[in-house]
């Protein structure tokens, strides 16, 4: 082998001559570890058979001598030897000792030089010239505690005749240059080894790699390590564990991930710290998805993670937004037995915290009870945030005090914390009072409390102090691009655009970078201020940067461009002498940038429904032309709803024209047709409005439920009812998907026609079809069978109306007294309902006096009527007996008789009466309705009162329809009774039904709040 160059430095010796690396915890270990049988070592005697019998009793000795020692004893290494190396041994003059007595004698010598640092090495061992083999002088120069020691033995070892050069004792000796750090003795040693024609091994060169590791020479590491790999050689991952251990210490984890990759790619086997210590720099690099690679390729081969492991992985999962995996991590941890420490518990809480699930950060804290777990400052600092989002303010200001007490108040975050729960309930001035105690306190305030300082006066609109605030933030450098986004739009909020634009102009001098919303802020400042270029420079600016605005920015660009059209249009008609692409109009610009991007083009199209639904029918349609400028149309529903505007605005000549053009680019569509009706409605072109709507229904156009009742409204209006006839006829025919508004529009139609019979029979046709009724449609009802002079049939319609639970409203009431009118009942009726209305209980009762003394027998409604006035007038037994006088008369109550007095009873808290009530329903045969068992749903669950709740829910389940409240309650109360077969029940009739489950209620929230002092 050539010779290399000399150490210049000796990364690139290694280099050329492409060194292989290795790793031990004793370097010279693989050399012993060679068969022992070999010709130079082994001996041939059979005899002396006790001797294996010395080394045992030895060995039991040296035991009890370690056993006070611990893990770390030095252990001798023991071999099998056969029993004629045993006789051997002990012929050797070794005595039962790893070495002979002159090998001991011979460490023992050079030892002794240390003491004298004139010493002739020479000298000292003279007497052990030709007395020690070459192995003897490694294990001597392996011994050696002193580095000029080995560095002078080994000189006198090489003047030996049995000295051979050896890559072993090369490497003993860069071992213990590498122990004490002389890096350049090591290099220098190493090249000597390549001069001499020895080839480095695995062992020499992985001691080496950890020499540099050891010191902080990472450079001189990586690129000695980059040479070796050359030769595909591949290190132990004892080499690797040491190499990025080093790294890591240093926070160099990106060097950390390359030497991983490359171990992975060398096929070495990684172990437990090599996975922990991996998982660690990719957390630090804020690489979520590699980290939980690795952490899978961990537990896949059985290797159990440790809490700081889990504890990194749940920090940046939940920093992430990963709030799913960082409970899945957590639920693993526990489920090996893994206690969680405090930044564990932390970063739990601020979860939960942000995920707003307060019921398992309160479970977290009980675990932490439970397993003796001190909460700290910082866990304090998010049980009072975790209270003011609560709005638990005394809470809240409670665990301030306690943690005050508690003399761990010493983090100034935690005064921020407690401030901005002031701040949440606007009490602006405490938040101060907190702020400012810090100082009393000898907490040091930094821009972080400066910054809630500025936030705090910013609210109060307190310039002068948020000015002060600002410039004490500026000490520690320019503030962040939050608190200048406050103070500019304090300043833009209280008209004072001067010193906006001077804040502006200081940012952009100090070349602050601006993001987004800081961006947005000062583009709106200079729509505001007419600064129409700087908006444009801005723009411009912030898209040569590299930075690409959000779709809602360029939104909300697009609009204030939009709300300054004239301005941009002048400019754009000015700069189109010289058509280059530079010099075309912001707005173009802008919305064409916001076109290029994913989504952006139904964007645009919400801004114009937007716009055009604000009426801002100006600005939606400056958009609109912009788009067409560039050859593209909106979206068809953004070109409706501008039509409809236009026909809002009585602008019926640019909602045509808008009409044409469109039609002609979605002939297939009826969207635009559905809003050409609506605006001739709204113009009073009732004829116009039909003609076309019948047009589209030729073409076989969808016709839209919404414009069919404006359009059957508006003919009704101008007394087209054969057109209406035509249209519902129609709609019948093509099976158009009609909703109950529609129904009602037509039933209301034909009864102002006069058509009964029609009116009649759509109203069959609705409840064939299975379309819900509402309120309005039994109103409409009761007046087609009112006029038709069905008496009976009217109260029917009014009975189902109370059967199905719906709001009986005044309208209804006063129909039906209209239609009792005929029965000569309206006057009490009607007088009796107008005193219970304003509470006059005494007045109504004297009316319903009056009613029976003059012959007229009351009814259901007289009653119904009486129990309202009474129950207005917290008159309830009075109320109970009415309920009992028309038992006593023969006339069944209905639900809305009991409910009066249900609900008075809970409002005022008197659940026991309301439950009385409601049995007491239930025992005269009468079905309680939907309202009424909502009623006592709540109230149920509120109370804590479970058995009665689910009983409540299973008796009346297959009367009702589905509802979101009484199955959410229903969960919950399961959920509480520890029935969860029947609660999963709950959910999955939730799903099926489509409904919304509450996850809000609260069990027993009346309960806690009556016991809290």
């Amino acid at each position: 082998m050539a010779a290399p160059a000399p150490l210049a430095p000796l990364a690139a010796a290694a280099a050329s001559a492409s060194v292989s690396i290795a790793c031990s915890s004793s370097p010279s270990s693989s050399y012993e570890d060679e068969d022992s049988a070999t010709s130079s070592w082994s001996l041939s005697s059979p005899r002396h058979r006790p001797y294996r019998r010395v080394l045992h009793e030895e060995a039991q000795r040296l035991r009890r001598a370690r056993r006070s020692q611990g893990p770390g004893a030095d252990t001798p290494r023991w071999v099998r030897r056969t029993t004629d190396q045993m006789a051997r041994y002990v012929e050797d003059d070794r005595a039962g000792h790893v070495y002979g007595r002159h090998v001991v004698a011979a460490v023992r010598a050079v030892r002794a030089t240390a003491s004298r640092p004139s010493a002739d090495m020479r000298l000292a061992m003279s007497s052990f010239v030709t007395k020690l083999t070459f192995r003897e002088m490694c294990v001597v120069l392996r011994e050696q505690r002193g580095w000029r020691q080995a560095r002078d033995f080994f000189a006198w070892m090489k003047l030996q005749l049995c000295y051979e050069p050896s890559v072993v004792a090369y490497t003993i000796l860069l071992r213990l240059y590498g122990r004490v750090g002389k890096i350049k003795l090591a290099e220098e040693t190493f090249l000597e080894m390549l001069e001499v024609g020895c080839e480095p091994d695995a062992v020499a060169c992985g001691t080496l790699l950890c020499a540099y590791a050891k010191w902080g020479r990472h450079k001189d590491m990586m690129l000695f390590y980059s040479a070796v790999r050359r030769r595909d050689i591949v290190p132990p991952i004892s080499v690797y564990n040491y190499m990025i251990s080093s790294l890591q210490k240093q926070k160099l984890h990106g060097k950390v991930i390359q030497v991983w990759k490359q171990m992975l790619e060398a096929g070495v086997a990684p172990n437990q710290f090599t996975y922990t210590v991996v998982i660690s720099s990719y957390v630090k690099e804020d690489l979520l998805e590699d980290a939980m690679d690795v952490f899978g390729q961990m537990r896949r081969y059985r290797f159990v993670p440790d809490e700081a492991t889990y504890s990194l992985l749940i920090s940046l999962s939940s920093k992430h937004g990963k709030g799913e995996q960082a409970l899945q991590l957590f639920e693993e941890m526990r489920a090996q037995g893994i206690v969680p420490s405090n930044y564990t518990c932390a970063s739990l809480l601020a979860l939960y915290y942000k995920n707003e699930d307060y019921p398992k950060a309160l479970s977290l804290f009980s675990e932490m009870e439970s397993n003796k777990i001190v909460p700290d400052e910082v866990i304090y600092g998010i049980l009072i945030r975790i209270y003011g989002k609560l709005g638990l303010y005394e809470d809240a200001q409670n665990t301030f005090v306690e943690i005050e007490k508690a003399d761990l108040l010493s983090d100034e975050q935690t005064y921020v914390a407690m401030a901005q729960v002031h701040m949440n309930l606007g009490h602006y001035d405490r938040s101060l009072e907190v702020l400012e105690s810090m100082s009393t306190r000898n907490v040091k305030p930094s821009h972080f409390s400066y910054s809630a300082l500025l936030r705090c006066y910013v609210a109060k609109e307190d310039m002068a102090a948020a000015e002060d605030s600002f410039r004490a933030l500026s000490k520690y450098g320019l503030p962040d691009m939050f608190c200048c986004n406050d103070l500019l739009r304090l300043y833009i909020r209280l008209g004072h655009l001067e010193k906006a634009r001077a804040l502006v102009l200081m940012m952009r001098e100090a070349d602050f970078q601006l993001d987004e919303d800081l961006c947005m802020t000062v583009i709106e400042l200079y729509c505001k201020s007419s600064m129409i270029e700087d908006a444009e420079k801005l723009f411009v600016e912030f898209q040569r940067n590299g930075k690409t605005m959000k779709i809602p920015t360029m939104v909300s660009l697009v609009e204030m461009y939009a709300r300054n059209g004239t301005r941009a249009m002048q400019k754009e008609q000015g700069l189109s002498k010289v058509p280059h692409e530079t010099e075309s109009s912001a707005a173009s610009m802008v919305l064409k940038s916001l076109l290029d991007m994913p989504g952006g083009f139904s964007s645009v199209s919400q801004l114009i429904s937007k716009l055009a639904r604000e009426g801002s029918t100006n600005e939606a349609k400056f958009i609109y032309d912009q788009l067409t400028e560039m050859g593209i149309r909106p979206d068809e529903s953004a070109i409706a709803t501008l039509i409809v505007q236009y026909g809002q605005a009585k602008k019926l000549e640019h909602a045509q024209e808008l009409f044409e053009l469109a039609s002609a680019s979605f002939p297939g569509e009826g969207h635009v047709y559905n809003a050409m009706v609506d605006a001739f409605c709204k113009c009073g072109k009732a004829e116009n409005a039909y003609n076309l709507f019948m047009e589209m229904a030729g073409q076989g156009k969808n016709k839209d439920a919404v414009t069919v009742s404006i359009l059957v409204t508006h003919l009704t209006k101008h007394g087209k009812f054969e057109e209406v006839e035509n249209i519902i006829q129609g709609c019948f025919c093509d099976e158009v998907q009609l909703d109950t508004v529609l129904y009602n529009t037509f039933i209301k139609s034909m009864l102002e026609s006069g058509k009964l019979h029609s009116a009649i029979g759509i109203y069959n046709r609705m409840i064939s079809s299975g379309i819900s009724q509402s309120t309005q449609t039994f109103n409409l009802m009761i007046s087609v069978h009112g006029k038709g002079g069905k008496l009976d049939r009217a109260v029917e319609m009014f009975a189902t109306a109370q059967e199905l639970g719906l709001p009986i409203d005044e309208k209804i009431y006063t129909n039906m007294i209209n239609l009792y009118g005929k029965a000569g009942q309206i006057s009490f009726n009607s007088m009796i309902n107008a005193y219970a209305t304003s509470g006059l209980h005494s007045e109504a009762k004297s009316i319903f006096q009056e009613m029976q003394d003059s012959g007229h027998a009351p009814d259901s409604l007289s009653y119904l009527a009486l129990i309202r006035a009474y129950t207005e007038g917290r008159r309830y037994m009075e109320a109970e007996e009415a309920i009992q006088m028309m038992l006593n008369s023969n006339i069944t109550p209905s639900c809305p008789h009991f409910s009066h007095l249900i609900f008075s009873f809970t409002k005022e808290g008197n659940i026991s009466d309301a439950q009385r009530i409601f049995n007491q329903m239930k025992e005269v045969g009468v079905a309680p309705d939907l309202a009424c068992c909502r009623t006592m749903m709540r109230v149920y669950l509120e109370q804590g009162l479970v058995e009665e709740g689910i009983s409540l829910f299973e008796t009346t389940r297959g009367s009702l329809k589905p509802d979101s409240f009484m199955l959410s309650a229903a969960f919950h109360l399961y959920e509480h009774a520890g029935r969860d077969s029947e609660a999963g029940d709950v959910l999955d009739a939730i799903s099926v039904n489509g409904t919304t489950f509450l996850k809000n209620l609260k069990f027993g929230s009346k309960v806690r709040s009556l016991g809290e002092p």
